[in-house]
């Protein structure tokens, strides 16, 4: 089974998300999975795009069997950090875990931007990737858990 992933990109920071992505579609390759991408304004609306996705059949017409969230919040001087860090992650979580989808988390969380180079950089930390993998580690658990397994 060859995967079809939808990214949903909110590159607020262009420079940190093009690291991001880098990451993610080097993964996605590395995997031989199909994918398709979309911008967002910010991590807010991640999840309602991904929501958007399911319920509308897919981008173009086509359905997916897993996302891929890429973001970055950087704290700031006021509370709208957490709110947006906090919101975009739980959101995320009960997407999965109501609607069964397999999504791989990649918006960052940090303090500073530096914290936020070293995490997107797929030299460094490459965490587009590890939301594929995690993302791609949940299709193949759900094949594996699923009604449509072998007995």
């Amino acid at each position: 089974m060859t995967p079809n992933i939808l990214i949903v990109e909110a590159p607020f920071y262009p420079h940190i998300s093009r690291l991001l992505m880098a990451g993610a579609t080097e993964a996605l390759h590395a995997a031989g999975a199909e994918y398709d991408s979309v911008a967002v304004p910010g991590a807010l609306e991640i999840p309602p795009a991904i929501g958007f996705a399911v319920k509308g059949g897919g981008h173009g017409g086509r359905s997916y069997d897993g996302y891929v969230a890429l973001g970055c919040v950087i704290r700031g001087e006021t509370f709208h950090f957490d709110i947006v860090a906090t919101q975009s992650a739980r959101a995320l979580t009960d997407l999965g875990v109501n609607y069964g989808l397999c999504i791989g988390n990649g918006i960052l969380t940090v303090e500073n931007e530096e914290q936020a180079l070293v995490r997107a950089d797929p030299a460094r930390a490459n965490k587009g990737a590890g939301a594929v993998n995690a993302c791609l580690a949940l299709i193949e658990l759900k094949y594996r858990m699923g009604p449509h397994r072998e007995r």
